[in-house]
């Protein structure tokens, strides 16, 4: 079954008047399914989270909506749900810092800085820069929230490095290297960090097919950074 179908039973079969609510009531729903509970809990994350931060700089482009949907292929016959759930979370009262605390309890492991936030926060990254700039109150509502979900400096400075510079971001911080670092010690860490981000084992911690263009777009960022960073240490070693 389809996280859309999944999501769209789950919204038809609970009452929410606040989308607060929401995210207790995945807690409870899917008690008894894990798997299901963390795709869901994945997807309802980046659909509030997405609505606040297209808030935080007072202006929801085009561009944020269009890659919104490029990261979440949604079926015509569930838009309306999930189109429901965006309003809503803009709606309710709530400030992001309290889903963002929320949904660090709704982690795929049940312990602080698990992988699964720190892909929620990637998506949200591509979002935000989707209409061509991060702005201040973006990257405002994006420190915080990775405060929140506990992801430390280096965990947030290579996210960022992924998605901001066009070109000129430094290939050493998206792969967590410090200059200096031996070629033996920077080709472990690239291979880790592919490892990492395969895309089966973004599923298998809970991040729902729909949203693998995300990790294929992240390999594709740390593939680029690895073939500067080699070329670099070879020359360096030439020398």
């Amino acid at each position: 079954m389809s996280i859309w179908r999944r999501i769209s039973d789950f919204i038809t079969s609970t009452a929410i008047d606040a989308f607060s609510s929401i995210i207790e009531a995945v807690r409870t729903t899917f008690e008894g399914d894990p798997e299901t509970r963390r795709r869901v809990a994945f997807s309802i994350a980046m659909i509030a989270l997405s609505a606040k931060m297209a808030k935080a700089d007072g202006i929801v482009t085009q561009a944020e909506v269009n890659a919104f949907h490029e990261i979440f292929h949604v079926p015509p016959q569930y838009q309306e749900q999930v189109t429901s759930l965006y309003n809503l979370a803009k709606q309710d009262v709530a400030g992001y810092e309290a889903y963002a605390t929320q949904l660090s309890g709704l982690c795929g492991t049940g312990k602080p800085n698990c992988k699964m936030l720190e892909d929620i926060l990637d998506g949200l990254f591509h979002i935000a820069k989707a209409d061509g700039a991060l702005h201040d109150k973006e990257l405002v509502f994006l420190g915080t929230v990775a405060e929140i979900f506990q992801l430390d400096e280096e965990q947030f400075d290579r996210i960022l490095a992924r998605h901001v510079g066009l070109g000129q971001t430094d290939p050493y911080r998206v792969l967590g290297l410090s200059h200096g670092v031996s070629f033996e010690e920077a080709r472990k860490q690239y291979r880790a960090l592919v490892r990492e981000n395969h895309p089966d084992v973004l599923i298998a911690r809970g991040v729902p097919e729909e949203f693998i263009a995300i990790a294929n777009q992240r390999i594709a960022a740390i593939n680029a950074a690895w073939d500067r960073v080699e070329k670099d240490l070879k020359a360096y070693e030439r020398v």
